[in-house]
């Protein structure tokens, strides 16, 4: 059974291109409404079901946050296959920095993952807000695996990097 997220009331949730723009327990500045650092944010749920939902090669899609689990659970694929290689914490966090440096397709551009799961932005605006979105939550996601693939003394932790083998939903990670 999939995990879904349990963000599923959208009510006065601003949305570009169909994707909700959930608050962040975050310090990266961008368009996301701060969050409580008590509560779990859909980065939290992201990282807590990775390990589960990446078995999966099926996804029925129950509330827009779904959709945002589903980019988040394969740029967590991306990120950790790009950590694979790194046997210390300086090395993943220097790979990670230059994953979060690349550039964010949104829906309808070259590179988008997932063409269809979010539509075509109505508008420059709009497609910029889910952009500058996608690339706080990246930079966010980022910082928090860092601190799951890596143990305090900063080695590895194989039990995170050995999903990096995974696909997700037949997805190869870039």
């Amino acid at each position: 059974m999939v995990y879904h997220s349990t963000f599923v009331d959208d009510e006065g949730i601003t949305k570009a291109c169909g994707c909700p723009l959930l608050p962040l327990k975050s310090h990266i500045r961008g368009p996301a409404p701060v969050s409580d650092q008590a509560t779990t944010d859909i980065i939290d749920e992201a990282i807590t079901f990775f390990r589960a939902n990446v078995f999966f090669k099926n996804f029925d899609i129950q509330s827009p946050a779904d959709k945002l689990l589903i980019y988040l659970t394969f740029y967590i694929n991306v990120a950790l296959k790009r950590l694979e290689g790194c046997r210390t914490l300086a090395e993943g966090t220097k790979a990670v920095i230059n994953l979060g440096l690349e550039d964010v397709p949104v829906p309808g551009e070259s590179g988008f993952p997932f063409p269809g799961l979010f539509p075509l932005p109505g508008s420059k605006q709009e497609g910029e807000l889910l952009r500058n979105y996608l690339k706080q939550i990246r930079e966010e996601t980022s910082g928090r695996l860092l601190s799951v693939a890596y143990r305090p003394n900063g080695t590895p932790n194989k039990w995170w990097l050995a999903f990096a083998k995974r696909k997700f939903i037949n997805t190869i990670a870039i």
